[in-house]
């Protein structure tokens, strides 16, 4: 372990300049080391689990250092299922975090994801309309649209509510964390009610698909899902770091943002955007999974600060991550049974909020 020595030092000094008041050297350093773990986690899950295969044959069968690294079921099992799963962890737990990021940035508060205000069930809602009326009233947009029609649905979902979230928890320039909050249980309940008409009219078959992605899930995974989400959310991934510096801004309020010079009105659109079509997308391939977008850029705050030219991309690597090793653990936890990926993210996730609620009850203006 002596080429963690030079990592650690450098890290040490790193904490030290930070303690000074200089965060960028740490915020740097930090987002190398979640490069290296993203990759750590990403061998770790194409090689775990009932495969004989192992991280080291795996490498060697990518560096071509021998024709018999890899059985040819091995092959299959990595490349045609483990792969598209691990590609797609990576998507969704790197929009999952980021749209976390940038709400909390538009909004001024720590509170603020996807899945706690409602943006993740308006983006269900678009999904289980597709997948339940695809084959009757709703036919003509999945033929229009094809494999891209499930997102584009949940994307508009994901849109609606972050729109009818933003007018109705802000006034004049100002957002409340309380309203922001109630109008998310508002919108998350209205939305349920609607996947729930939804479900009540759907058959046996489309009853049983929507019990599991509800619970969020990778199980499904095949490149056809990396191909119809993954444009989708690489844009989305790719916007944000452009709004970065006015999210800062933002964060001494919107008339002094906008004497800084910066285009208000635009960077929020383009950051409800942003939400919407990462948020969307990720719920339309695997479903519910809750807590990432709160979890994964607190963290990353307190580490190495507000500053979101590094909470950004720090916050994608983390989130994805996190959710691939989420998902190792889903689908070895309980085998030859896969406990459904929602389910660990919110046994993790669900104490931290309330370990952040319980540090920031003064913001609560109840």
């Amino acid at each position: 372990m002596s080429f963690l020595q030079p990592m650690a030092a450098r890290f040490d000094l790193a904490r030290s300049r930070a303690a000074a008041g200089d965060r960028g050297h740490l915020a740097r350093l930090v987002i190398a080391l979640l490069a290296l773990v993203l990759a750590l986690a990403s061998l770790f899950g194409l090689a775990w689990g009932a495969s004989d295969a192992s991280m080291w044959s795996v490498l060697r069968d990518w560096a071509g250092m021998g024709d018999h690294a890899l059985s040819a079921r091995d092959r299959i099992i990595i490349y045609e299922i483990r792969l598209p799963r691990v590609v797609l962890g990576m998507l969704v737990g790197a929009a999952l975090a980021v749209s976390g990021a940038v709400m909390q940035g538009l909004f001024r508060n720590p509170l603020a994801d996807p899945g706690i205000v409602g943006v993740s069930a308006g983006a269900g809602l678009g999904a289980i309309s597709v997948i339940v009326l695809g084959g009757t009233a709703l036919a003509p947009v999945i033929a229009l649209f094809g494999i891209y029609a499930l997102p584009m649905a949940a994307f508009l979902g994901g849109l609606a509510s972050t729109l009818i979230l933003y007018r109705v928890a802000t006034r004049a320039g100002r957002t409340s964390v309380a309203t922001m909050l109630l109008a998310g249980i508002a919108l998350g309940a209205m939305a349920g009610a609607f996947s729930g008409l939804m479900v009540y009219v759907a058959d046996d078959q489309q009853l049983r698909d929507l019990t599991f992605w509800g619970l969020g899930s990778l199980a499904g995974a095949t490149w056809t899902k990396v191909l119809s989400a993954g444009p989708i959310i690489a844009i989305a991934l790719l916007a944000a770091p452009f709004i970065a510096r006015g999210l800062n801004a933002l964060a001494l309020g919107e008339a002094s943002a906008g004497h800084l010079g910066v285009p208000v009105q635009r960077l929020k659109a383009i950051a409800i955007l942003t939400v919407a079509a990462a948020t969307g997308a990720a719920v339309a391939v695997s479903g519910g999974i809750g807590f990432v977008g709160i979890v994964v850029p607190h963290l990353l705050r307190l580490l190495i600060g507000p500053d979101h030219r590094y909470l950004l991309p720090a916050s994608a690597l983390l989130g994805a991550a996190l959710l691939v090793l989420a998902d190792s653990v889903s689908r070895t936890i309980v085998a030859p049974a896969e406990l459904p990926i929602g389910i660990v993210t919110a046994a993790v996730g669900a104490p931290f909020f309330l370990w952040i609620l319980l540090r920031r009850r003064g913001i609560l203006d109840l």
